[in-house]
């Protein structure tokens, strides 16, 4: 077949099985207008030979190369006078989120450099954003106190302002390696957006007890999940990602180098969330009681209807989170925190397995129990590493964060700690007092 012209175009030819044991062609290709990934088949008993098919391929992909060629050149053109919507195409182009976003669930990422599908995902919404907007303006006419006004009358949490600016920020410094401009000074260093490392709901800090509390309201395998991220710190994503290859029993470590979103595998969050954790002995043997029940799965946790990953949303949504409402006493039947309430609610038009009435629900977000999740199960291993009081550069490592200021805004010293550390101080002071 006729080696693909440019960037715009790749096509891959594969045997794909077929229902009693019968077999087709697909070939696989990205579609030079619109960036995305396509797929066409052919039957085998139509194209035995794989050199036929090539050559009824071929007008076919003449006609994507050229296309693929006129899209360059117009690229090129563009580099001329750019415009902002003209850097959003190269960028999307060269960081290749069409094709990552177009990725079906189960396959995993091409590089291990590429980007992730939950970053692809966001660039490209937040690209449209930035289009709708400015997209026909030029750069050497862009205004940073023009974006700032623009922020300031948008209707959207800080934190959302924030990434806006943080995405165009990168795209100036991608138009510089474009040679689409030339500048000393990245005008978006110039633009402040306020609130925008404020929290806007201070995460939960769970007890063991409260763990228990919650993790005991949830089913298998959402139990052993919980319970597994509790004792390693893992996130969701690495979580659900999790091979058993990954678990080495004999040296009691695993190895974390992959994550799923919503179910496209790709790398980890950042390289140094990449590493080998240890295993604890009596942890790793609930671990191999898990193994027995996984029906030779690959998967540490396999999803029971597509034998994939698990998605954790709806996972967080459906279970977690209710159990955390769970926390508090239910005003309207009585329930006791840990226990679900006596009577069947409906929510979102679905009926969930945690029945919760209304009232415990806005009793749960005054007591700041609202938002449990997985990420409240990664704070409390933090948390427990604090009052176990582990050496901060030992708690950096088993979290992998790349700075300990990082590990700093997990979890936090529980009270008891905070109190025994604050009574050392007053009693060294009120003993001099007593001394005067």
């Amino acid at each position: 077949m006729t080696e693909p012209v440019g960037r715009f175009f790749k096509g891959t030819l594969r045997q794909v099985p077929r229902a009693k044991g019968k077999w087709a062609w697909e070939w696989r290709y990205i579609d030079p207008a619109t960036g995305a990934q396509q797929s066409k088949y052919f039957t085998a008993l139509e194209f035995p030979d794989r050199l036929k098919l090539e050559t009824h391929l071929e007008p076919f992909v003449d006609r994507l190369n050229s296309a693929a060629i006129d899209k360059l050149e117009a690229t090129e053109k563009a580099i001329v006078d750019p415009s902002m919507g003209d850097l959003l195409d190269k960028f999307i182009q060269e960081e290749r989120l069409l094709e990552i976003k177009a990725r079906k669930p189960g396959e995993r990422a091409e590089r291990k450099d590429e980007l992730a599908y939950s970053t692809a995902s966001s660039y490209l919404s937040i690209s449209k954003r930035i289009r709708e907007k400015w997209g026909a303006t030029k750069l050497d006419k862009f205004r940073p106190l023009d974006f700032q006004n623009w922020l300031k009358a948008l209707e959207s949490k800080p934190k959302t302002k924030g990434h806006l600016k943080a995405f165009v920020n990168r795209l100036f410094y991608k138009a510089k390696l474009y040679g689409m401009l030339d500048f000393v000074e990245n005008p978006i260093g110039l633009v402040e957006v306020r609130g925008i490392s404020k929290r806007r709901r201070k995460p939960a800090n769970l007890t063991v007890e409260q763990i228990f509390l919650v993790l005991d309201l949830l089913p298998e395998p959402y139990y052993t999940m919980g319970l597994t991220a509790v004792c390693t710190g893992l996130r969701a994503d690495e979580l659900l990602a999790l091979l058993w290859s990954a678990i080495d029993f004999e040296r009691l470590c695993m190895k974390i180098n992959e994550g799923v979103v919503n179910g496209r595998i790709g790398p980890v969050k950042t390289e140094y969330s990449e590493d080998e954790l240890p295993l604890d002995p009596d942890f790793a043997t609930i671990l191999l009681e898990w193994k027995l029940k996984s029906n030779e799965s690959k998967l540490v946790f396999p999803s029971p209807i597509t034998g994939r990953s698990f998605h954790a949303s709806p996972i967080q949504q459906d279970w977690i989170r209710r159990a955390g409402w769970c926390l508090v006493k239910c005003p309207a039947c009585g329930a006791e925190p840990g226990v679900a309430c006596s009577q069947t609610t409906n929510g979102r038009g679905k009926l969930f397995n945690i029945p919760v009435h209304d009232s415990r629900k806005d009793l749960a977000f005054e007591m700041k129990l609202d938002g449990i999740g997985w990420g409240s199960f990664r704070h409390a291993y933090r948390s427990l590493l604090s009052k176990c009081k582990t050496p901060l550069d030992v708690q950096q490592k088993l979290m992998r964060h790349a700075h300990i200021s990082t590990t700093g805004q997990y979890g936090g010293p529980p009270i008891e700690n905070q109190r025994e550390a604050n009574s050392n101080v007053v009693r060294d002071i009120l003993t001099r007092r007593s001394s005067r």
